[in-house]
């Protein structure tokens, strides 16, 4: 199984603490891939800073593929981290070089040896999607919870598996996932924290709740639901029981501080 994720990545600053932990929905996604035991890559540009080098040392700790990890002269991304009640709440978002993020022609011939590229809302990836599909590749795409985005409206159809974050299963998300499954996507799906998550196939929605642990920081959980529902589909399962592994690899994710 080969997956590789593309875009954002950058270094998230607890205020309380000073500690750094690198992250970023594509970053993180491929290091729990890996995890899971899929061969994952990470394309993406960090800076000739500090915490560039530490974003490549880590990320090549947990065994990714960071062959196209480019550096660039300028600051590698920063997000401010402060914890309310041990849920992540983001701060100031400074996003260095990967603001002028583009791909080689190289990068998308290596992209096009793989059987699903995923990125998120905050990459500079969205452009690239329908030569991935004309590649033949499998996509997905985290929308995080910007529901309103302008991309909401053209993306999906160039999207197999299109991901938010909500609060609950209501009637807004539940006529959400259908009008996004209507434009395009083969499933959509949506993780409401606490609540578990939903997924709509065309014909039937999916329901899945949480698994209990002690949480110690909310980070990177989203992103580690991405990763076991993508894991799942990959391998053939069921959309419940891909939802069912979601939750699963998130439940781990929470019970440390950090993404990974």
């Amino acid at each position: 199984m080969r997956i590789v994720t593309v875009g954002d990545n950058c270094m998230d600053v607890y205020q309380a603490s000073g500690k750094a932990y690198p992250g970023g929905n594509p970053v993180n996604v491929a290091v729990y891939l890996k995890d899971l035991g899929a061969d994952s890559c990470y394309i993406g540009w960090i800076g000739c800073d500090s915490y560039g080098q530490l974003m490549k040392e880590e990320i090549l700790k947990k065994g990714v593929d960071i062959s196209h990890l480019t550096k660039k002269d300028g600051k590698t991304a920063v997000t401010n981290v402060e914890l309310v009640n041990n849920d992540r709440v983001f701060g100031d978002y400074d996003e260095g070089v990967m603001a002028d993020f583009t791909l080689t022609q190289e990068e998308l011939d290596f992209i096009g040896t793989h059987q699903l590229v995923h990125a998120g809302v905050w990459g500079h990836v969205e452009g690239y999607y329908s030569q991935f599909k004309e590649m033949g590749l499998q996509t997905s795409f985290d929308f995080s919870n910007q529901l309103d985005h302008r991309l909401v409206k053209t993306l999906p159809q160039f999207v197999d598996y299109s991901f938010f974050s909500y609060t609950q299963d209501d009637p807004f998300i539940r006529q959400f996932l259908k009008d996004v499954k209507n434009n395009g996507s083969k499933i959509t799906i949506a993780t409401l924290g606490e609540n578990g998550s939903i997924a709509y196939d065309g014909e039937q929605f999916y329901k899945c709740g949480v698994v209990a642990v002690d949480v110690v920081d909310t980070m990177g959980a989203g992103d580690s639901f991405i990763s076991g529902f993508i894991y799942g589909k990959l391998n053939g399962l069921p959309t419940i029981k891909c939802l069912d592994l979601g939750a699963a690899t998130a439940a781990k994710t929470i019970q440390y501080f950090g993404a990974w």
